[in-house]
């Protein structure tokens, strides 16, 4: 009897438990690239060793050894370069010195050379913040030590402590990551767009951890307003993740109503457009129900911000993105049209959850912040500030977004004037959605070239939380150690709460060309919820040919377009079974 109750405790309350836990990622260990820089030198033997392929293994050869001995005036140090942007921690793997006892280590991670060579000193910004990229270890005597959990490119090891000696078998970076295919693709007759693409796919990549997370050194938290753009990669790349569903259901479920997630009040309209938008691509209609209680009380809230005269009246912290937040216009007007569009959402959630009433108010709702937005707008248009300064391209993108502007208006007069100049890597993607709508695809491509590939010309392998194209001119890499009288393009540069090295260079907001290219290049764009209905419109702009890969509930989509001699397009599209491709407009 006493093992029977053993039995029913085991499979209804800790096998579930144990299920609950289990961790969906898997580990892969690398091997550093090359050694960027060494300290002391003459102390530090046979450090090319540690670019070979290891196993994780201590053995009792102690061959092929990097040996590392400090006096009580050298004290040796390495730079080690692993060749990409990579979240997880290190794996050290030691040999047998003489003496038996643990041998203590400083290790700096660094998403840039010049970061991980940095001291935390209160005014370059490096930090610790939410995870450890400065700190001392200890590491064993012939054994394995694995240590580190962040965003990095770059590790510093440093033998700080008088008359040591460390042998070195292995350093390998632990890469931590979801193993999930990359069902969508992009590849086109310009490397420079294909390279933007994937850098965004990777971008979201890493960043999809326990949840889907902003950045994986700082800021590794879920920010709902920050996921939009990197749920609308993860549509256009991986398809349906069930870490989608998580952050969101994590979002609502630690911000009972009638606060605002992340005590933002856009942020919880993110939210609402994020499910609309999951819906429409997903089509998990049991997911959208179990949404019904908070999403309906989120949209009488909402409502609630909206006086009799149609002006919004949002409390909470007022924010867009952070180059826009010293302009309160700006601020003002893109709130305004936040919530236009979460009206229309509200309208369209709610016809198919069955809440007529809910979805006549959102209408009504609509009307009147319609009718008061030229009010609104006018002290926005009055603004002596040029369209590049902060703030007027991410107002005039939303207010295109929200058909308050005209679209060609708000290319003309601010989105293409300047080129890739006044653009922010998260509001970026509205702004080239905005292009778009103005049928100018050609500009929104030439300011993915030279905004998106301006970071990987300072040799980012991932999109970045801010950049400017203003930071460029004598601006050194993030791959190599800034020369003399050069600007280093991360511990110079950044604002707000991303000042110099605390900026983030894996910010999944950045992520927004990967979705663009595939649903205004290669041309896939979804008409009825769970890409039932597809319709492919190409627009290839100077390019020659594209193709691809699109996922959907059904299966994947293949495409390639290719311009012919009259400036037509010839297309080849194969779709699974379940889905009814349209070309323009028809079947």
């Amino acid at each position: 009897m006493r093992k029977g109750w053993l039995t029913l405790f085991v499979s209804f309350c800790l096998l579930p438990l144990l299920a609950q836990q289990r961790d969906i990622r898997v580990r892969e260990y690398l091997s550093p690239k090359r050694i960027v820089w060494m300290q002391d030198s003459a102390q530090i033997q046979h450090a090319q060793y540690l670019l070979g392929e290891g196993n994780g293994q201590a053995d009792l050869s102690n061959s092929r050894i990097c040996l590392m001995r400090s006096t009580d005036e050298a004290h040796p140090a390495l730079l080690l370069d692993f060749g990409k942007e990579i979240q997880g921690g290190l794996q050290f793997v030691t040999g047998m010195p003489a003496s038996h006892e643990p041998v203590r280590v400083r290790i700096r991670f660094g998403e840039s050379a010049s970061e991980a060579m940095c001291e935390i000193d209160g005014k370059n910004g490096a930090t610790n913040d939410h995870a450890m990229r400065d700190f001392y270890h200890q590491l064993p005597w012939l054994g394995v030590s694995e240590v580190g959990n962040s965003g990095f490119r770059f590790i510093r090891i440093d033998l700080p402590d008088d008359s040591v000696e460390l042998q070195l078998k292995e350093i390998r970076a632990i890469s931590v990551y979801q193993d999930i295919p990359y069902r969508g693709s992009f590849k086109s007759n310009d490397e420079r767009l294909n390279r933007i693409w994937q850098t965004g796919a990777y971008t979201v990549h890493l960043n999809m951890q326990e949840y889907l997370l902003e950045g994986i050194k700082r800021d590794r938290l879920v920010w709902i307003g920050d996921l939009h753009p990197e749920v609308m990669t993860v549509n256009t790349v991986f398809g349906y993740n069930p870490i989608v569903p998580k952050s969101l259901d994590l979002s609502r479920d630690i911000t009972p109503l009638p606060n605002w997630m992340n005590g933002i009040s856009s942020y919880s309209i993110w939210w609402l457009l994020i499910q609309q938008d999951w819906y429409r691509y997903q089509g998990n209609r049991e997911y959208l129900e179990a949404q019904r209680p908070y999403l309906t009380g989120l949209l009488r809230l909402l409502i609630s911000k909206v006086d009799a005269e149609g002006y919004e009246h949002l409390d909470g912290t007022r924010f867009l993105d952070w180059p826009s937040n010293a302009n309160p216009e700006a601020i003002d007007v893109g709130l305004h049209a936040l919530m236009v569009r979460a009206m229309i959402a509200g309208q369209e959630l709610c016809s198919l959850l069955g809440e007529p009433e809910l979805a006549v108010t959102c209408k009504q709702t609509e009307i009147r912040l319609r009718e008061a937005a030229p009010k609104v707008v006018q002290p926005f248009l009055d603004l002596d500030k040029a369209p590049t300064e902060p703030g007027m391209k991410q107002a005039a993108a939303l207010l295109a977004w929200a058909g308050l502007m005209e679209p060609q208006t708000a290319d003309k007069e601010y989105l293409s004037v300047g080129g890739g100049h006044g653009f922010s890597t998260f509001y970026g993607y509205y702004m080239l959605r905005s292009l778009a709508l103005a049928g100018n695809y050609q500009s929104a491509l030439d300011i993915i070239r030279s905004y998106w590939g301006g970071m990987l010309d300072m040799g980012a392998t991932t999109f970045w939380e801010d950049f400017d194209l203003d930071w460029l001119p004598n601006a050194a890499p993030i791959d190599d150690l800034v020369p003399k009288g050069k600007k280093d393009i991360h511990g110079d540069f950044g604002a707000y709460c991303y000042k110099g090295f605390r900026h983030s260079l894996c910010h999944g907001w950045a992520s927004g060309p990967t979705s663009w290219l595939s649903e205004y290049v290669l041309g896939v764009q979804v008409v009825e919820p769970g890409m039932k209905v597809v319709r492919i419109a190409p627009h290839l702009g100077d390019l020659d040919w594209v193709e691809g890969t699109f996922p959907t509930p059904h299966g994947v989509i293949k495409l390639f377009h290719e311009k012919q001699s009259d400036g037509s397009i010839r297309s080849n599209i194969e779709a699974p079974d379940g889905i009814t491709i349209l070309r323009d407009g028809a079947e």
